[in-house]
């Protein structure tokens, strides 16, 4: 068997043309079998996926349907004298604790000249805060304002407001104060050595009387 090269340069390196051939080959398929197994294993997540999935909706479908039966067997109207009950047990346990005689002591501390408390309810919020409503008699809008700005800054009341103000016949003016009420928070003991502020404390509880919230 004749082999002729009639090319100009002939190229001699059959052998190592080959092997880099072969080289190739072998690595698209090295890469065919690896792409193979990749998609594989995508289906494999996805399918597992999909079953985790539907479990997940089937267990918040039997959820929803033993909360509606939860519901359904709930008495609401037991359930609303439960909530009176407890409401109206945590207002006694609250008016036990509650120190009228701490409180009297502030507004000794910060109550000007002027200024004469008609009476005070405390109460509770929504949240369970403990609130006073304080009802006063001044003589000038300062006066009110004055009061207002010492009870915020023996830091036991916050959120002080006046909730409404009506000028008396006697030019006085008489105006309900709100407030949150923290004795625990305040910064220190009130003083009543100010002889120029406040109101002998007998005298300033006979004008106090405890009710229910508004």
């Amino acid at each position: 068997m004749l082999r002729n090269n009639l090319s100009t340069r002939p190229f001699y390196n059959e052998r190592g043309v080959r092997t880099v051939l072969s080289a190739l080959a072998v690595l698209a398929i090295g890469l065919t079998l690896f792409n193979a197994y990749e998609i594989m294993r995508l289906q494999r997540q996805s399918r597992d996926t999909r079953q985790t999935i539907a479990q997940n909706n089937a267990q918040a479908i039997q959820m929803r349907d033993k909360a509606q039966v939860i519901r359904r067997s709930i008495d609401k109207e037991k359930l609303a004298i439960v909530q009176a009950a407890a409401g109206e047990a945590n207002a006694l346990i609250d008016r036990r604790t509650f120190s009228w005689t701490e409180l009297l002591n502030e507004f000794q501390a910060t109550l000007p000249a002027d200024v004469r408390i008609a009476g005070v309810m405390p109460q509770s919020d929504n949240q369970g805060r403990r609130l006073v409503q304080i009802s006063v008699v001044s003589k000038r809008i300062e006066d009110l304002e004055e009061f207002m700005a010492a009870l915020e800054k023996t830091g036991a009341f916050s959120g002080v407001l006046s909730r409404n103000d009506q000028p008396d016949e006697d030019g006085t003016l008489q105006s309900d104060i709100q407030a949150y009420y923290s004795p625990s928070t305040a910064a220190a003991p009130p003083s009543t050595s100010d002889s120029g502020k406040g109101k002998p404390a007998n005298e300033t509880a006979a004008n106090v009387s405890a009710g229910a919230p508004r």
